[in-house]
C-alpha cells in the first residue's frame, strides 16, 4: 500500500509560483514578513521549511554542532560568517584573471589569498595590485556581477 505524499508537489509548485505568491507563501509558514531578498533564496528556505514542517527539522544535537563547527570556521568574527558560502571559493581553488595581456593566478588559501608567492586577506587587494585602481576583488575576478541582481 502506498500513499500519495503532496511535499514533492507543492516543492515542484515554488518555481512556477510569482514572486507574491512565494511572499504569501513564506507570511503562512514563517508568520512574518519576508526578508528582500532575491527568488532563489525564497524558494530554498520555503522548500526547506515546507519539508522542516512536513518532515520534522533537524535534531537540537545536530543544530549545536553546526553551530560549533561553524564558529570554528569563522572564530566568531561576524563579519566572515556573513559572506555567502556560495560566492566564495574553497580553500585550493585558482582563480586565473587576465589583465592587459598577462594572466594572474590567485589560489584561494584558508587565511585568505596567495597571488606571486604573497598572501593576501582579500581578493579587492590582489585587483588593487593588479590594476593600480580600487576594484571589488569579487567583480574583478568574475565571482559576483557588477549589478545587483533582482
Amino acid at each position: 500500500m502506498t500513499t500519495h505524499d503532496p511535499i514533492p508537489a507543492r516543492l515542484a509548485e515554488l518555481k512556477t509560483a510569482t514572486t507574491p505568491e512565494l511572499k504569501a507563501q513564506w507570511r503562512d509558514l514563517f508568520d512574518s514578513e519576508p526578508p528582500p531578498f532575491n527568488r532563489r533564496y525564497l524558494e530554498s528556505r520555503l522548500a526547506y521549511r515546507i519539508q522542516e514542517l512536513a518532515y520534522g527539522g533537524l535534531k537540537p544535537e545536530t543544530i549545536r554542532r553546526l553551530e560549533r563547527l561553524g564558529e570554528e570556521l569563522d572564530g566568531g568574527d561576524r563579519k566572515k560568517s556573513r559572506v555567502r558560502a556560495d560566492i566564495m571559493p574553497i580553500a585550493g581553488t585558482r582563480l586565473i584573471r587576465e589583465w592587459q595581456g598577462v594572466e594572474h593566478v590567485v589560489t584561494v588559501t584558508a587565511d585568505g589569498f596567495e597571488w606571486q608567492g604573497r598572501p593576501y586577506k582579500s581578493l579587492s587587494a590582489i585587483a588593487r595590485a593588479i590594476t593600480g585602481t580600487r576594484w571589488n576583488g569579487l567583480v574583478f575576478f568574475g565571482l559576483k556581477n557588477r549589478r545587483r541582481r533582482t
